[in-house]
């Protein structure tokens, strides 16, 4: 628990200068490029955002502001959906294809890198990440070498429309008073958006060794509240979409989602929209996993000099404002000054993260305890034996 206690203090303190940095706005580059180079040739560019979302759109902002200074440079961009690409690219990659760089969180960064599909940007970067936080840094290393651009920090908070609840709760407890009387909630069924609340009940997923210990405690305390909160009325939904659209709508109160959306909620919820931290539990605050979204580079990469100019353009100062500015997106810079409050408060939400580990031991996390969401949520099995049967398997991968 000290080590995590660090990792939590780590995570408050970059956010924190991330978000609210004083130091000078760099100056923009008169080309549209970089330091690093000129942005040349023929470069692929794979992203994941959802189609006319406010992350595409801020994405395509900056290309076609790129292509325009830029003009001996052929840039591609295509739209990979979210659940494909990480399989996409490591099925393509792995054949010596794919495209020059892809920007995605850090999800699957840890196994990219042991199956060499990435390539590692030490030399090619030294001097190259001035004001970057640490954090956004570290997330894209494994075992001690950076394997990607940083671009910004993603973390889950709770959204909720004002006109519906006022004033956002604090605490389990106050959620659980809100929904008893009336107030709505939705949330993602799944072992992401769920994780926080593990912390909120003092539940830890690994030891030092990477041994899984989330039968010891916590874990299963979360999941009787969140049957709790189901029996208030919570809805838990698997599809994504219809849960963004029912709290879009207005027809739910409050929703537990990530960044990505802010801008798409903005246009639909206006000046009634807020965001707010997952209520803290009775052992302590939330602690979502905070992740680094970056640009990586393909081992493959046909034209590695321009990808990585072209990178280094679209994580600069200028380009990281737009994500902040049109999508709603936590820059990972320090020189970046963010105006939008919803932004701010998604920093502030995102401060008691849990700095998302990138070892082979956490990669077995997501299939156990996706399939113990599942199982506990739609009651086929207790939150105790789930929650044992999900560490059971994560311990069995990782012999431990």
């Amino acid at each position: 628990m000290k080590l995590r206690a660090i990792t939590l203090l780590t995570v408050a303190l970059v956010l924190a200068a991330a978000c609210g940095g004083t130091g000078g706005t760099a100056s923009p580059s008169p080309s549209g490029g970089t330091a690093a180079g000129a942005i040349t040739g023929n470069i692929t560019l794979w992203h994941a955002y959802g189609t006319g979302g406010s992350e595409e759109q801020a994405l395509n902002q900056l290309i076609d502001k790129i292509r325009t200074a830029n003009p001996t440079a052929k840039i591609t961009v295509l739209q990979v959906p979210f659940d494909q690409v990480f399989n996409k690219f490591q099925t393509e990659a792995a054949a010596g294809g794919g495209p020059d760089l892809f920007t995605a969180p850090n999800d699957e960064l840890g196994n990219e890198v042991r199956a060499n599909l990435l390539m590692s940007l030490d030399g090619k970067l030294a001097g190259k990440l001035t004001n970057v936080a640490q954090l956004g840094i570290d997330g894209l290393k494994v075992d001690g070498k950076l394997y990607g651009v940083p671009m910004l920090f993603k973390a889950v908070a709770l959204y909720y429309n004002k006109d519906k609840v006022p004033t956002p709760p604090k605490t389990t407890d106050e959620l659980m008073t809100m929904l008893k009387a009336g107030k709505t909630l939705v949330q993602n069924e799944n072992a992401y958006h769920m994780f926080g609340w593990s912390t909120a009940f003092g539940g830890n997923l690994m030891d030092a060794s990477g041994k899984c210990v989330a039968d010891q405690g916590g874990w299963a305390d979360a999941f009787t509240y969140n049957l709790a909160l189901k029996a208030a009325g919570a809805k838990f939904e698997t599809d994504g979409g219809r849960a963004d659209t029912s709290f879009r709508a207005g027809t739910v109160d409050m929703i537990i989602n990530g960044p990505w959306v802010l801008g798409d909620y903005k246009k639909d919820l206006g000046a009634k929209l807020g965001v707010a931290p997952i209520p803290a539990g009775p052992k302590g605050k939330a602690g979502p996993l905070t992740g680094v979204d970056g640009w990586y580079i393909n081992q493959s990469a046909k034209n590695v000099d321009g990808a990585i100019a072209l990178a280094l353009a679209l994580t600069n100062a200028d380009s990281q404002k737009v994500y902040a500015d049109v999508a709603g997106d936590v820059p990972v810079r320090t020189d970046v000054t963010v105006s939008d409050p919803l932004v701010k408060a998604f920093s502030d939400a995102s401060a008691t993260g849990f700095a998302r580990p990138q070892s082979v031991e956490f990669g077995n996390y997501w299939t156990p305890f996706g399939d113990a969401v599942t199982k506990i949520v739609e009651g086929k099995s207790t939150p105790q034996a789930g929650i044992a049967e999900a560490c059971a398997a994560m311990n069995k991968a990782n012999k431990k």
